[in-house]
């Protein structure tokens, strides 16, 4: 039986470290309208494009910055893959319950800046602990101001992205995490294949592939693995024209690799992430 509801996927999370001027100049280049820095009260500021149902967070945090040392510790790259609650105290206990590694709800804000006025948007996260067998960061986030996020003038980009597709990590034992997305919502949320699997996220996915399976998929334009055998590699996004995404890409001066179905950014044009539009 799974322990949680049928999982959506709330965001992705790309690491900027220390380097918010240079990864808000790269993306805006890459043809993403992001919305003006925020800063958190754990100390870490950010950018996001906001699409449809979800939204890329671009997240940097300077060393001064002691409640989030979890985003200097980590590389540059894609760096998180969120879940959505509307309940994240019951998601809390149902997983903590079950034996997870879990920690306890945390909530922050950060203000945000509009011609009414400044309100405050309004966050809890459960994060699921080292011990999962997760590259990266996996947890649930439970926005109490939505509002203060999906804003329509947010939702419009140069290169025609309208959300994400997938997020894909590279794990020589894709198993792993297999089994623990079957434990925390459900066989039926998550497809097995010969190179790794796929947990169903509403409108998205996350798949789980072998570092060759990567390597044969995206070829030179995935992340460098730098020795590691789990990372978390690719962006997969869509828009509503591949012209429209290519034209946005040439205008920032980004190398792209263009092919019939889709359009390949490499890891090296974007932070350490490779992103893969598609229409």
């Amino acid at each position: 039986m799974p322990l949680l509801p049928l999982p959506v996927l709330d965001h992705v999370v790309v690491n900027l470290r220390e380097r918010i001027d240079d990864g808000e100049a790269v993306y805006r280049r890459l043809g993403f309208t992001l919305t003006p820095r925020g800063f958190h009260t754990l100390g870490s500021a950010n950018h996001l494009a906001v699409f449809g149902t979800d939204y890329l967070e671009l997240v940097s945090a300077p060393a001064s910055a002691i409640g989030r040392q979890e985003i200097l510790a980590a590389p540059e790259g894609l760096n998180a893959v969120v879940f959505g609650t509307e309940d994240s105290a019951a998601t809390y206990a149902t997983l903590q319950a079950a034996g997870l590694p879990v920690g306890p709800p945390l909530e922050f804000f950060r203000p945000v800046s509009l011609p009414q006025g400044t309100r405050n948007a309004v966050f809890r996260n459960v994060r699921l602990l080292p011990g999962t067998g997760a590259p990266g960061r996996l947890y649930f986030c439970h926005h109490f101001t939505p509002d203060l996020v999906w804003r329509d003038e947010w939702r419009h980009h140069p290169n025609g992205a309208l959300g994400v597709v997938r997020a894909v990590i590279a794990s020589r034992d894709p198993g792993v995490l297999g089994t623990l997305f079957t434990r925390m919502f459900g066989a039926e949320m998550v497809r097995t294949g010969p190179d790794g699997c796929t947990l169903l996220l509403g409108l998205a996915r996350c798949e789980v592939t072998t570092p060759d399976a990567l390597r044969a998929a995206f070829g030179d334009a995935a992340p460098p693995d730098d020795g590691r055998t789990e990372f978390m590699a690719v962006l997969t996004l869509r828009t509503h024209s591949l012209d429209c995404a290519a034209a946005a890409l040439a205008a920032g001066g980004v190398s792209v690799r263009r092919e019939p179905d889709r359009i390949l950014v490499p890891a090296t044009e974007a932070f350490g992430a490779t992103l893969e539009f598609v229409a």
